[in-house]
């Protein structure tokens, strides 16, 4: 069996635990992490030293599917929000056609955030990463809650390789897309293409550039701001730690938002990666949520804390606001 690379295990694992807290049917689980592997022998091996047992298949036809709930965070904003402008995106990265999701204050509505802005009529701009499920409507309703906060908010959909998020009809392939033979790299590089072309954009205000991620996008933006200087902030929700040796790198300032919950294994490597961080003079803060498990900012996920969620929500705001 191959060694897997650090977001291929980030992931198996996450849908190992999402099948063991029963959010996720264990065929659901087995063809995410297939898509992962490559190979059924792989995928049983896997599974096996995570204690995954075989499962006959009677008791497969006995699984039922976890509802998900729909978007139940206050904070959410409609499509149709008259505070919003938003638009679909198409830009290029190393040859590549990419979407994104734009959103930005329609006009009269400029927050005091805005209008700081020493760049007439533009926004800070906050990157947006999102989770292994591609660019969601949560995704963009998180986009567009940037946007009623006073910043130019741009999502990437980071499977726009494979006809972007909403031409894949088989959700349990996205893990392999994002993550098999692909270098988490090029992920990175479609952001800094993506502040190549908001170079153009008249509403965008580069200057002040931040970026957030979630889960997968976590790591995402973790490894984002190793290699791109001009992110002046950065708030990683529960995502794998960059390999540390670049953690001299970086030079935003690093809010990391991170669960209380001992089972979480987005918290291994924390305290390595917190220390990493102090020792190269980064400017960081890591806050932890008491009574909350991995993925909880979501409210369209099981998982959803609305206090705290809304508390995270609150502290990057606040981060963005103090050093974007």
């Amino acid at each position: 069996m191959r060694e897997f690379k650090p977001f291929e295990w980030y992931l198996i694992r996450e849908f190992v635990e999402d099948y063991k807290d029963g959010l996720m049917t264990r065929r659901s689980m087995i063809k995410r992490v297939l898509a992962i592997t490559g190979g059924v022998a792989a995928t049983a091996t896997v599974l096996t030293s995570l204690g995954i047992t075989p499962m006959t298949r009677a008791a497969y036809a006995q699984e039922t599917t976890p509802v998900v709930p729909e978007a139940q965070s206050p904070l959410s904003v409609l499509e149709d929000d008259p505070r919003v402008g938003t638009a679909d995106i198409l830009y290029v990265s190393e040859g590549a056609d990419i979407m994104a999701y734009a959103a930005w204050p329609a006009d009269g509505s400029a927050s005091p955030v805005a209008m700081a802005s020493p760049v007439a009529g533009a926004f800070p701009v906050v990157l947006i990463c999102h989770e292994n499920r591609g660019l969601t409507e949560h995704i963009r309703d998180v986009t567009r809650r940037y946007a009623v906060a006073g910043y130019f908010g741009f999502a990437v959909d980071l499977l726009s390789r494979n006809g972007g998020t909403a031409a894949i009809t088989d959700s349990d392939e996205i893990s392999g897309l994002l993550t098999r033979d692909v270098d988490p790299m090029r992920h990175v590089a479609d952001f800094q293409a993506a502040v190549t072309f908001l170079g153009g954009e008249p509403r965008a205000d580069l200057g002040r550039l931040a970026m957030t991620g979630f889960c997968f996008g976590g790591g995402i933006t973790w490894r984002a701001a190793t290699v791109m200087p001009e992110l002046k902030a950065a708030a990683p929700y529960y995502g794998p730690a960059p390999d540390l040796a670049t953690v001299p790198n970086i030079e935003a300032a690093m809010l990391g938002i991170y669960s209380d919950d001992p089972e979480d294994f987005a918290n291994e490597g924390r305290e390595e990666l917190e220390a990493a961080l102090t020792a190269a003079g980064v400017t960081h803060q890591f806050n932890i949520y008491p009574g909350t498990q991995h993925a909880f900012h979501n409210d369209t996920g099981p998982r959803y804390n609305p206090e705290q969620a809304e508390a995270a929500w609150n502290d990057t705001l606040a981060w963005f606001a103090e050093y974007v």
